[in-house]
């Protein structure tokens, strides 16, 4: 049994991008749940409303003749964010360098289809959920209006990427969630475009309601019978860049703040009583780890057991952590803790990613990382948490059958 977690620096100390060790176990040839597209800006321009052409989400020349940025993304009305964070999949980590780079400093694969299938055959993976990168931040754009453009158009041009691999590639489409009515139109029409799940920003657009409002008990039964996932991914609230605009402590410091958002929204889907009133409701938080969730709960169940009187919270039908455990997904990556601690979670609500090609993915080295992870887990349990949580959930048609994982190994 592994006793401590392996550090990148233990499987990249003479590796980058260029190289990756071979993928010989079976085991763990996966699917991301949680992969991203850097959205060339065409992705916004070709398929925008007219009336926002000109604002469209863009890539522009550094003004500064000095800096090593010599390109910059802008999205109108948000200040402009640097390249190499969303694209330093497989860099060491002494060089991630959000200081340097532009646009065609990016994995290619990241934005040009044709390129996928490769980056995926060199970290051993079967197939990725695709989200975005440039529409995560988008989310916490003010204009609602000026979001739902840009989350329209990204839905169409995603249909054009996932098509190059439709057996590999299975995209999550975006809503702005103006209303709760427009919403459900937006699900409906992402269903029809082939996308297998809608992600929400943190928060709706119309600050006068939250998720928890009985206006959004339509939205819920619609994903119920679409079969259409509800995600929210880090990132995607109010301030909640806390990388880019730093805390107390620095960005580093930054960094362990960024998933208080989607506990928040835990809490919200439980104790706003969305889970009781939708019992066969599922959402996924996605890229705020695992590890955390035991404590969550138990947390929750100590002060709705000893506080709920007082607190006014009211009887509930199951504890807090029965709706969590059943109701909530989690995707991670390299998250050795909840990993070792599987038999107190719910390991069929676990999905394993790679991130790729942020800062933050385990590529080309998932398979070393994770045979060293998954060194107490079962076959059975490895299984759920690599390939049949996220195929179950989503509906992928994925051959995942003991000659298919052979044949893929290489």
């Amino acid at each position: 049994m592994a006793t401590r977690q392996l550090q990148y620096e233990d499987i990249a100390s003479d590796l980058d991008w260029r190289t990756s060790p071979p993928q010989n176990d079976p085991r763990f040839m996966a699917i991301s749940a949680d992969s991203h597209v850097t959205e060339p800006p065409e992705a916004f321009s070709r398929f925008i409303d007219p009336k926002y052409r000109d604002v469209a989400p863009r890539v522009i020349p550094n003004p500064d003749p000095n800096s090593k940025n010599n390109e910059l993304y802008l999205c109108e009305g948000m200040p402009t964010f640097p390249f190499r964070t969303t694209s330093s999949a497989g860099y060491q980590p002494k060089d991630i360098d959000l200081s340097v780079g532009g646009f065609r400093d990016m994995h290619r694969a990241g934005w040009d289809p044709k390129y996928r299938v490769e980056a995926q055959v060199r970290d051993g993976l079967l197939a990725e959920v695709i989200y975005p990168s440039v529409g995560m931040l988008l989310c916490q754009h003010p204009d609602g209006d000026y979001k739902n453009a840009c989350f329209r158009a990204y839905n169409q041009w995603l249909q054009e990427y996932v098509g190059e691999a439709p057996n590999r590639l299975f995209g999550i489409g975006q809503t702005a969630v103006r209303s709760p009515r427009e919403t459900i139109e937006d699900m409906i029409r992402i269903k029809e475009q082939g996308s297998v799940g809608v992600m929400l920003p943190s928060y709706p657009s119309d600050v006068a309601l939250d998720y928890d409002d009985p206006a959004f008990d339509d939205v819920w039964r619609t994903a119920i019978e679409l079969k259409l996932p509800i995600n929210f991914h880090i990132l995607t609230g109010r301030g909640q860049n806390a990388i880019m605009d730093p805390p107390r402590g620095g960005a580093i410091s930054g960094f362990g703040h960024i998933i208080r958002g989607l506990q928040d929204l835990a809490s919200l889907f439980i104790f706003g009583r969305i889970f009781e009133r939708h019992p066969d409701l599922r959402i996924v938080l996605v890229e705020a780890d695992a590890g955390w969730i035991p404590h969550f709960c138990s947390r929750m169940d100590h002060a709705y057991k000893r506080h709920r009187f007082w607190m006014k919270a009211g009887e509930m039908q199951k504890l807090p952590s029965e709706y969590f455990l059943e109701n909530i997904y989690a995707t991670f990556q390299d998250d050795w803790v909840a990993l070792h601690n599987i038999d107190i979670m719910n390991p069929r609500r676990l999905l394993w990613a790679n991130d790729y090609p942020h800062a933050d993915s385990t590529w080309p080295w998932s398979h070393k990382l994770l045979e060293h992870h998954m060194a107490n887990l079962t076959d059975e349990q490895i299984g759920w948490v690599l390939r049949e949580n996220v195929m179950e959930l989503y509906g992928l048609p994925v051959d995942t059958s003991a000659e298919a994982l052979k044949a893929a190994v290489g």
